[in-house]
């Protein structure tokens, strides 16, 4: 029973932080284009994870360093499009579009009546707790669908790199090729003039991304792609918390249907 808590347990620990990066990237928001953001946490995340980590010569170069370098880009694509979405999306109709990513990963590893039960009630409490609604935004949509794809490769491939040994090593050889890759693009829509808020770049990189995704190497390697994909609607369950205990915000009759429905999925999901 222990056991079966902890994947949850770290999920939830890994929103947390998530959200504590995203409530420092507001300002930032105000300042520079959502690319660039999503560039700033890949980058900065960077840096700090070769400082602690510091990965092995040999991890940048041959196959190893290739497979680490398109998970790298494929995590920092991810968060670009995610942010061009909520940047014409209602930030619930985002998240419901993106969500469909995970869903699509669970259902290809659901082999039993319980596993699509959990399919269906996890897919279900994140569509009431986005409060997602129709918008006539196709380019928005596009961005969101872009961003669903992403995700679920990001799962399939952060599965690979969590079982491969060195797990953090790779995370961070990923993130180092993303943020050159990534430079060219930050070059052509820097807004003149400005200069780099160095200490919250340095908070978002730590808060948004080296944390949460070095934690979710850790879920992936007690839970497996389809479970994980499956836990991760507690993130939205863990911001719907978040406000409700933190800032005091009322839930609704939706979200508190949508928080019992999560729940339910991750007791539901026969993970072996």
């Amino acid at each position: 029973m222990r056991q079966r808590l902890t994947a949850p347990a770290v999920m939830i620990a890994s929103g947390l932080s998530l959200y504590a990066g995203a409530a420092l990237a507001v300002g930032l928001f105000e300042r520079f284009p959502p690319t660039i953001v999503a560039w700033f946490r890949v980058a900065a995340a960077g840096v700090v994870l070769l400082v602690v980590v510091r990965p092995a010569r040999w991890e940048f170069t041959r196959r190893v360093g290739l497979a680490a370098g398109v998970f790298g880009c494929v995590t920092m694509g991810m968060n670009m499009v995610f942010y061009e979405a909520i940047a014409e999306l209602p930030l619930g109709t985002a998240v419901a579009i993106e969500f469909m990513g995970p869903i699509v990963v669970a259902a290809w590893g659901s082999r039993s009546i319980r596993d699509w039960l959990a399919l269906l009630l996890a897919g279900g409490g994140v569509l009431l707790m986005s409060g997602a609604r129709w918008s006539a935004s196709p380019r928005g949509v596009i961005f969101a669908l872009l961003a669903a794809t992403l995700w679920a490769i990001y799962i399939v491939l952060g599965a690979r790199i969590a079982t491969a040994g060195s797990s953090n090593g790779r995370l961070t050889v990923g993130f180092c090729y993303a943020t050159v890759v990534g430079l060219p693009l930050v070059a052509v829509l820097w807004p003149h003039g400005a200069g780099v808020p160095l200490p919250t770049v340095v908070g978002l990189g730590i808060l948004s991304a080296a944390i949460p995704y070095s934690l979710d190497q850790v879920v992936l390697r007690m839970a497996g792609p389809s479970y994980f994909a499956i836990l991760l609607a507690l993130l939205p369950l863990t911001a719907a918390l978040l406000g409700a205990v933190a800032l005091g915000q009322s839930l609704s009759i939706a979200e508190m249907v949508g928080i019992v429905a999560v729940v339910g999925a991750v007791v539901a999901r026969d993970h072996r």
